[in-house]
């Protein structure tokens, strides 16, 4: 494997995957949020690395700076791996005053997460045995709901520590 990540290609596999995206959303509007979210669904730890952001930029000839003006500004596109389950707490006023931020807590103390950040309103950990990502959002717009969490795209409603530690040990049972 080179040394240097300007040195590293997608292997030939990759390369043909994000070959076919690219044809298939060529002339679209919005063509590069799609092959941008295809190409991140495709990676087993669903993010978009940078030479699979450099392979994209090439062949649909925009430039990395643009590219990564996208994948930053959209909340749905990952920089760095995912973990196995993905759980999202909502940071929206109602979800906040509803008791958000213990779930956040508890559930940072339940898979043994630091404190490094836990206190920002934009949040990603992810436990060091790649199962869980936890991450907050601003809303999901379901403040009837509140508090809301997102577990592996399953949103829930009304939730509570209790439930949230049932759920997530469900998520992962050789762990309960």
């Amino acid at each position: 494997m080179p040394t240097t990540v300007a040195e590293y290609r997608p292997d030939a596999g990759e390369r043909a995957f994000i070959d076919e995206v690219v044809a298939r959303h060529s002339g679209r509007p919005g063509a590069l949020l799609g092959i941008l979210e295809e190409v991140q669904e495709h990676h087993p730890r669903k993010y978009l690395c940078l030479e699979a952001i450099r392979y994209v930029a090439e062949k649909t000839g925009t430039s990395l700076a643009r590219i990564f003006s996208v994948v930053t500004f959209y909340a749905l596109f990952n920089r760095e791996p995912q973990g196995e389950h993905t759980i999202a707490i909502c940071r929206g006023t109602a979800c906040h005053t509803r008791g958000s931020r213990s779930l956040l807590e508890s559930l940072r103390l339940e898979l043994g997460l630091d404190e490094d950040g836990a206190h920002a309103d934009k949040l990603t950990l992810t436990t060091p045995d790649g199962q869980f990502t936890i991450r907050t959002v601003a809303c999901f717009g379901q403040c009837a709901l509140a508090p809301v969490v997102e577990l592996d795209h399953r949103i829930c409603g009304h939730m509570n520590e209790g439930v949230l530690k049932r759920e997530v040990q469900a998520l992962n049972p050789e762990k309960s």
